[in-house]
This record gives C-alpha cells, sequence and structure tokens, in this order.
C-alpha cells in the first residue's frame, strides 16, 4: 500500500524544527499541502517569531510542494481557528492535523513552579485541544479527519523531573481515546505517537552514537502511518531508532470481592491477583470496565 496523501491538506503544529519540521517535510514529499505552524520560540516556549515556520515553507517550495506559513499560538484559541481557516482558504478543506507543538520546564515535583506545571499542560493539552476543536466541524462535514497526537513514554511510563510533561502528555491519550469513539461515525480517525528521538529537547544528554541512532527522522514514518488514508484508530504508536512499538491501555480480569466490612483485607491480600496480566483485553470504550464488574457481580450471585 503506498502512503501517499496526493490531494490532501495537513496542519503541523510546531513544525518550525525538529520532529514537526521533518513531519511536514515528509508530508509533502508525498504530496500533501502543508500548513507550516510555529510560534518560533525557545524549548520554554518563551520569545516568538514566524521566520521559523517560514524558512520550512520555503524548503517545501524549493522541492516542488505547497506550504503556507503560521505563527499561531496553539494555546490561542482564536488564532487556531484563523490558522484552520487560512488553510480552507487556500485550499478547501483539511484532512489530517499532526499536533506536535510543545515545550519543556524539566525540574522535579518538589522544586517545580506550578506556574511551570501549568503552562506545560496548557500548551500541549489545551493546545492539542484548541487545534482538534478548530479542524473539528470542517473534518466532520467532509467525513473525512485523521488527527494524530503527540504523547510520550513520558506520560505513558513516567521520567524523573517530567511531572508536568508527563501529565500533559498522557492527558492526549484520554482526548485521543473519545475523539476516537466520537468520530468515527464521521470517518475521523485519531492516534497517538509516542516518539524517541534526538532533537533540541534531548541535545547534550547523550552520547553520539546514540544520537545518531535516534535522528527524529526514523520518527516520520509512523506518523506517516498514523495520518494515512489506511490508519488505525485509537492507537498508541511508539517509534525510534528504526523500531516501532504499540503501547496499550489494559483491564485486566481482576476479582470480585463483593461489599463488606472484610474486603479491603482480602483486596490487599490479594492484589497480585487483581493486578496479574493473563486474560487482560484493550477496553473499546470507558464503559467497558462498569461491564466487566457487574458481570462478575451477577455471576458471583448466580445471575
Amino acid at each position: 500500500m503506498a502512503v501517499d496523501f496526493q490531494g490532501r491538506v495537513a496542519i503541523v503544529t510546531g513544525a518550525g524544527g525538529g520532529l514537526g519540521r521533518l513531519h511536514a517535510l515528509a508530508l509533502a514529499r508525498r504530496g500533501a499541502k502543508v500548513v507550516v505552524n510555529d510560534l518560533g520560540g525557545a524549548v520554554d516556549g518563551s520569545g516568538g517569531s514566524a521566520t521559523a515556520a517560514q524558512k520550512v515553507v520555503d524548503e517545501i517550495r524549493a522541492a516542488g510542494g505547497e506550504a503556507i506559513a503560521n505563527a499561531a499560538s496553539v494555546t490561542d484559541f482564536e488564532a487556531v481557528q484563523a490558522m484552520v481557516q487560512q488553510a480552507i482558504d487556500a485550499w478547501g478543506r483539511v484532512d489530517i492535523l499532526v499536533n506536535n507543538a510543545g515545550i519543556l520546564r524539566d525540574k522535579s515535583f518538589a522544586k517545580m513552579d506550578l506556574a511551570d506545571f501549568r503552562l506545560v499542560v496548557d500548551v500541549h493539552l489545551m493546545g492539542a485541544a484548541n487545534c482538534c476543536k478548530a479542524v473539528w466541524p470542517h473534518m466532520q462535514a467532509q467525513n473525512y479527519g485523521r488527527i494524530v497526537m503527540t504523547t510520550s513514554s513520558t506520560g505513558l511510563y513516567g521520567n524523573f523531573g517530567q511531572a508536568n510533561y508527563g501529565a500533559a502528555k498522557l492527558a492526549q491519550v484520554g482526548l485521543m481515546q473519545t475523539l476516537a469513539i466520537e468520530g468515527a461515525k464521521h470517518g475521523i480517525r485519531v492516534n497517538a505517537l509516542a516518539p524517541t528521538a534526538a532533537t533540541r529537547m534531548t541535545e547534550g544528554l547523550l552520547p553520539e552514537p546514540v544520537l545518531e541512532a535516534l535522528r527524529p527522522e526514523a520518527v516520520v514514518p509512523a506518523m506517516l502511518v498514523l495520518a494515512h488514508e489506511g490508519a488505525p484508530t485509537r492507537t498508541i504508536l511508539c517509534a525510534g531508532a528504526g523500531g516501532f512499538e504499540a503501547a496499550h491501555i489494559t483491564l485486566t480480569q481482576g476479582l470480585y470481592l463483593g461489599i463488606g466490612d472484610d474486603v479491603p483485607e482480602a483486596l490487599a491480600e490479594r492484589l497480585a491477583e487483581v493486578t496479574a496480566s493473563e486474560g487482560q483485553q484493550v477496553p473499546g470504550s470507558g464503559s467497558v470496565q462498569g461491564q466487566v464488574e457487574v458481570g462478575k457481580a451477577m455471576a458471583a450471585h448466580g445471575h
């Protein structure tokens, strides 16, 4: 199956450098018209300049592609709406949204200022929500859409000094889960990408051979597959150094222990059985938890 994007219109946020730039270039190379969005700020979100986005647009155009620059902050919903309108005015539709914009304000939780916590959540989570909200009516109307969230192993599994980033990144997965369910009848598929890549966010932290293996180019194929017409939905794809994996949020079989004064002690004693992974499933929606629990209760009472 050829992964091509002829006739498709994509918006890539945070596309002025690093992974976002490579996403934009790859989509354009395979035929997409691309809105290159970047506020042009530093890694910590300070400052701003439209030149980062414009440089990538120039690269795309020099290679024979079509692109326009946008310097909206994803935290500004009105500016994000204007960005989507810019794409509609230029090309009549929006097929793909890659939520890639992000910042870091790393510190251990004990030392972290709550303003830095809030800002990181605002950029990663509310930024993604703003962009999704702005493209959603257009994708519904055309019965087609592909949205890629950028999550992280920090959100999925934790990482010292990144409580704010991790919370925001796993929240994007929560957003993906519900948008995928709500978008299904409109042909909108929503997925998440967890990249491992050496970008300006990881500079100076890793030895040279590791940095070489972790070139951000290695992540791009996963984004292309998640943004493509044949994409899955509700998939968390991990990618880095040429390797690809999937992460699943699963529900174990668990136990029925009933209701009563001795249940806390019984649960404490049998917790290993509750957390055992044999027979676990990936629920189709949040209601499955209740179905499993009620099912165990009914069975225990002979219903």
